[in-house]
């Protein structure tokens, strides 16, 4: 058979195939699909794990007797192969479908496959996976399917999310479905459960003790100058590079010139802020900031990005960090100076 990510629970619940093979790329859900196959293998009996992990001087001999072998501490074993390249080979491939044509009900076959090619998934050994188990794909989540991840996350953790809420936080993580977790995390810790919007949301993060990347551009959109100072000097004391800085101010700043350059010529700039993923919640925000900043301003200050590239790479003088606080002031203070 074959599964998606957000079906696995429910498998799993009404009894464990022989074999699973995870593969994608994703590495989050395919940690966390692993991570709920061996716990649901511990809840079954199979209290003995084995791993094999596959190499470029690989046995694949070691996959058969550890199917043959008797467990030494339980009678159920769980059989852990990883697969380091993009195919298996024809020996491989071999055995495992051996291996899935004689499956045994005191072992259970996890095969983790990250790097496996798409084309792959239609060889042989897999079809045999997928007739004797199960076969997971994890890909990257975007757009409302990770809306939708990120809302049945925070539910998960006790929270009742109002709407934008999830949106937010999708658009935070930028598709780091373990930044989004953590920061799940960190709100389950710092508050209590139950409804979430978006003031309590702002209000739990800015409490937190590290300011995150985003709360730069959302100060700096809010024309809070002090706060964004604030936030340049606690990244900076925390040791965040300067480029990844850079890459928010300069990602924000292409988003506003491009709107404004919509406005100029007296278009809406919506299709501009889906183009850019920019929540709903937000769209205000960034509206009334194009009103206070010219398409002028914000190309001027996408220059002085570039010479702020050039000085984090040593090829220009002067503190990177003073030019990105200057950059991130000067978009806090509009066009009134």
């Amino acid at each position: 058979m074959r599964l998606r990510f957000n079906q696995l629970q429910a498998q799993l619940a009404r009894g464990l195939a022989p074999v699973y093979l995870l593969c994608g790329e994703e590495p989050f859900q395919l940690d966390e699909a692993a991570r709920l196959i061996r716990a649901a293998a511990r809840k079954a009996g199979f209290a003995e794990r084995e791993v094999l992990d596959q190499d470029g001087g690989f046995d694949w001999n070691a996959l058969g007797a550890a199917a043959d072998a008797l467990s030494l501490f339980s009678t159920r074993k769980l059989i852990e192969l990883r697969l380091g390249g993009a195919r298996i080979g024809k020996e491989g491939g071999a055995a495992v479908r051996e291996y899935c044509a004689r499956p045994c009900a005191d072992n259970l076959l996890l095969i983790l496959a990250p790097g496996l090619e798409r084309k792959e998934l239609k060889a042989r050994w897999v079809g045999a996976v997928e007739e004797c188990g199960a076969v997971l794909q994890v890909w990257p989540l975007k757009g409302r399917e990770l809306e939708q991840w990120v809302e049945q996350r925070l539910r998960a953790a006790g929270f009742a999310p109002a709407s934008g809420v999830a949106a937010l936080l999708a658009e935070r993580a930028e598709g780091n479905l373990l930044a989004a977790s953590q920061e799940i995390e960190k709100l389950r810790l710092l508050g209590e459960p139950g409804p979430l919007g978006l003031d309590d949301l702002l209000g739990t993060l800015a409490d937190s003790a590290r300011f995150d990347l985003f709360a730069l551009t959302d100060a700096a959109l809010a024309g809070d100058r002090a706060r964004v100072q604030r936030i340049i000097a606690v990244l900076r004391a925390e040791g965040s590079a300067e480029s990844l800085v850079l890459w928010v101010l300069a990602r924000e700043l292409r988003m506003l010139a491009e709107a404004a350059e919509a406005v100029a010529r007296q278009q809406s700039p919506a299709k501009v802020l889906a183009a850019h993923r920019v929540p709903r919640p937000r769209v205000p925000v960034v509206e009334r900031a194009l009103r206070a900043r010219s398409s002028g301003q914000l190309h001027g200050l996408l220059r002085r990005c570039a010479e702020a590239d050039l000085a984090i790479k040593g090829l220009a003088p002067g503190d990177p960090w003073q030019r990105l606080a200057a950059i991130a002031d000067d978009l806090a203070r509009g066009d009134a100076h």
